[in-house]
């Protein structure tokens, strides 16, 4: 007999319970990952924000509910969720603070003006990004480990002015940009796209994703008599413009890229105001023509009692896809993972997910919306 503390223990006790404990089959430790998320989840862009986000919470609330085995061992994700208020230097205190926090897999930044610098962060600290970002300066950086999961500027753009010259048989087009690093980029790449279709580009202004009267700015460009004004920038400005337009009389369309893609725009504008006056272009197949389209957006609505808005979808998928990729790779070693992403090919919710060297999508498709009932309805896949 021995004793732990002042009781005795009888021997025979003592070799039953090693016994037992050796038959008892082992159970694997599970192995917490940390995934990051900076986005606007304060300030003028906070409906884009929460609703990437909410993306992103479906996706690990479904792999956490049946984990994957990576190594042997089951997975359990866990969000850190950072706000970086779509300011380039509070993404950069973002990046820092999760890298800090010991997470190496990052969904986000949303924002391209954001994503540019907060990038060379995580590119430092050896961090896999998963960005919807659109600016093409993103994956020309050269940084192995970041993805981009969406189209780029030069498909946003360039194909909304084919579309306007090809479709709307728009003739005359003026530019309005907000001087973010989105903005100017899927604007200067719908300029480029027009005068090569043959549209004449009668002006180009420039405004803040802080403004909020475009009183002088519309009534400088109203002068060229443009079929449509293209804007490059987010819906927190789209829509305050739209109903600008109109107190002005300005007859024109108004045109955007993904920014103004958003159910936001037809709330800011007063909701009666946006309809087939409003065109953008989004990133992704129509959801209402893929296969698990429609699941996802029942998924979503009773997960968060509210309508996806433009890349919740995408901010899914590309949890998915790093989860994925760690299964290929059999490690949730950041290096090993962004080895598999770049080899693989994933088939999500919005598209299929290959990529090139630099990181872009070899093919994503684009979807062209206009507004019905306050919302952005698909009409047309490129």
């Amino acid at each position: 007999m021995y004793t732990v503390g002042k009781r005795p223990l009888l021997v025979a006790a003592a070799a039953a319970l090693t016994l037992g404990a050796l038959a008892a089959p082992a159970v694997a430790q599970t192995a917490t990952v940390p995934i990051g998320f900076s986005g606007p989840l304060s300030g003028a862009q906070t409906a884009a924000g929460q609703d990437n986000l909410g993306g992103l919470q479906l996706a690990v609330q479904e792999l956490n509910a049946k984990p994957i085995s990576v190594n042997g061992k089951p997975v359990r994700f866990e969000i850190v969720a950072e706000d970086d208020q779509a300011d380039p230097r509070q993404g950069v205190s973002v990046a820092q603070k999760l890298v800090d926090r010991g997470v190496h897999f990052v969904v986000g930044p949303y924002n391209s003006g954001v994503t540019l610098p907060a990038s060379r962060v995580y590119h430092e600290a050896g961090v896999v990004v998963a960005t919807v970002a659109s600016n093409p300066k993103v994956t020309e950086q050269g940084h192995q480990r970041l993805f981009r999961v969406g189209a780029s500027d030069s498909q946003l753009g360039a194909k909304m002015a084919v579309y306007a010259a090809k479709e709307l048989k728009l003739k005359k087009v003026a530019i309005i940009d907000d001087r973010t690093a989105y903005g100017v980029g899927v604007a200067d790449e719908f300029a480029r796209e027009a005068k090569a279709n043959g549209l004449t580009v009668t002006g180009r202004e420039y405004t803040s994703d802080k403004a909020a009267d475009f009183t002088a700015t519309l009534t400088t460009l109203k002068a060229g008599k443009p079929d449509a004004i293209f804007f490059g920038g987010y819906s927190p400005q789209a829509g305050p413009m739209a109903r600008q337009m109109k107190s002005l009389g300005v007859t024109a369309k108004l045109l955007g890229g993904d920014g103004i893609c958003s159910s936001e725009t037809a709330k800011l504008a007063g909701g009666d105001l946006v309809g087939d006056n409003v065109w953008c272009t989004q990133g992704g197949a129509m959801l209402n023509r893929v296969n698990n389209g429609q699941a996802f957006v029942d998924k979503y609505k009773a997960a968060h009692k509210r309508d996806p808005l433009t890349y919740a979808v995408s901010f899914y998928d590309a949890m998915h896809l790093i989860a994925d990729a760690m299964q290929r790779a059999n490690s949730t070693a950041p290096d090993k993972v962004a080895a598999a992403l770049a080899s693989g090919n994933y088939s999500g919710v919005a598209g299929s997910y290959a990529f090139d060297a630099k990181r872009d999508l070899k093919s994503s498709p684009v979807t062209v919306f206009t507004f019905k009932g306050g919302q952005p309805v698909p009409v047309a896949g490129l």
